[in-house]
């Protein structure tokens, strides 16, 4: 009876040694992918959505979303000019400050679009687009994007014809 009891409780450690085996090379399986990611760039487009989504005042947030404006302000190709805008975009203001810091470099093109989309911040954060955002976020982003639909108008009226 005791050998028996011994051999079972051994069985019972054994499966969860396996099983503790199992989840510490899953885990390393799980970090060398990140790793793996992280040097290829992808975190990087991930975390830069992220910032254009998070419109919260945390400390996160925040954090997101200089990341994010950053990355935009770095991309020399201005990719992100022709990238689809979401509510939440026009909310964290992280598009609309890219357009304000970069308007000297943008071509008369991006210029146009750029301050169509300012325009166009209230009349989407308005929608049924923005149900999911605070009065004061829709505020906010209504209120920047006036502002910078002014600015980029001026800068294309000053060196576009």
């Amino acid at each position: 009876m005791k050998d028996v009891m011994l051999y079972n409780g051994a069985a019972v450690i054994g499966y969860r040694t396996k099983a503790l085996a199992y989840s510490k090379r899953l885990a390393v399986a799980i970090v060398a992918l990140s790793l793996a990611a992280c040097a290829n760039g992808s975190t990087a487009t991930v975390t830069k959505s992220k910032g254009l989504r998070c419109v919260d005042d945390s400390q996160n947030c925040i954090q997101q979303r200089k990341y994010a404006l950053n990355s935009l302000l770095a991309d020399s190709s201005y990719a992100w000019v022709h990238q689809p805008v979401t509510a939440e975009a026009y909310a964290t203001g992280v598009r609309l400050f890219a357009y304000k810091k970069k308007k000297k470099q943008l071509s008369c093109r991006d210029l146009r679009r750029g301050q169509q989309e300012a325009h166009n911040a209230r009349s989407v954060l308005s929608s049924s687009a923005g149900r999911n955002l605070t009065p004061a976020q829709v505020a906010r982003g209504a209120m920047l994007g006036t502002e910078v639909s002014r600015e980029l108008k001026r800068e294309i009226g000053r060196r576009c014809r």
